[in-house]
């Protein structure tokens, strides 16, 4: 699998077909049993003795450079909007206060979200609570965002607010890996669709051919079973 600095690729798949887990190996929370992650051409790890070694350090040095929003927000609900998004920054890449402040302050009003900064996330939606989880990750300059079903969790009115966001990060030109199933988003946003199968890669392309006219038999029996996108007969 390979992805281009810029590109968006949506992953398709039923559950269990290996997305959440393949997010999830690409910024090591969980350690790949075989193959290399590469960044920018180079490879995470070392080889000793015919298998692959991992310090801590190097990836946490790369977990800074790789994003990740998650379906569940996962926000401290003892800090503000603000907190929130400055913690990373100064634990992790020890900014200053009055840096992670700006650079937070920054990534909020991208997302929409300025006047939400003083504001406990128990006083916030569900899409303004991803949305400063996605402001979160933002602030810690990845080359990389990875977004694992960030919308499945919320209401179907929220939905389209995080969407939002995602298409204007897309249309920015940031890298973007996303697991979900929301079939328009992949449609109009994707440069590239995966359908993932058995942990395998079963078949990817162009939006346009993968969800109008896909070759597996496979693929178009999962679309044809989604609510929200019919494929022509």
């Amino acid at each position: 699998m390979q992805v281009r600095e810029g590109e968006t690729v949506v992953l398709l798949g039923s559950s269990g077909s290996g997305k959440s887990t393949l997010l999830r190996c690409i910024n090591f929370m969980e350690e790949p049993s075989a193959g290399r992650v590469t960044l920018r051409g180079e490879a995470v790890g070392s080889e000793r003795g015919g298998r692959i070694v991992y310090r801590e350090r190097e990836l946490c040095k790369l977990r800074t450079r790789i994003g990740m929003v998650f379906q569940h927000f996962n926000l401290f609900p003892h800090m503000t909007t603000l907190q929130n998004v400055m913690e990373g920054q100064r634990v992790v890449l020890g900014r200053s206060a009055a840096e992670a402040e700006e650079k937070a302050m920054r990534q909020l009003a991208r997302m929409g979200l300025e006047d939400k900064a003083p504001e406990y996330p128990a006083r916030l939606s569900g899409g303004q609570k991803q949305r400063v989880a996605i402001a979160r990750a933002l602030a810690m300059d990845p080359e990389v965002m990875l977004f694992d079903e960030v919308t499945s969790a919320l209401d179907p009115e929220l939905v389209g607010e995080v969407l939002k966001a995602m298409r204007q990060l897309a249309e920015e030109g940031m890298t973007m890996i996303c697991v979900t199933h929301e079939i328009g988003f992949a449609y109009h946003v994707a440069n590239r669709v995966m359908f993932l199968h058995e942990g395998r890669i079963l078949e990817q392309g162009p939006p346009q051919d993968m969800l109008v006219t896909p070759e597996s038999a496979r693929v178009r029996e999962f679309l044809e079973g989604h609510s929200l996108f019919k494929l022509p007969h």
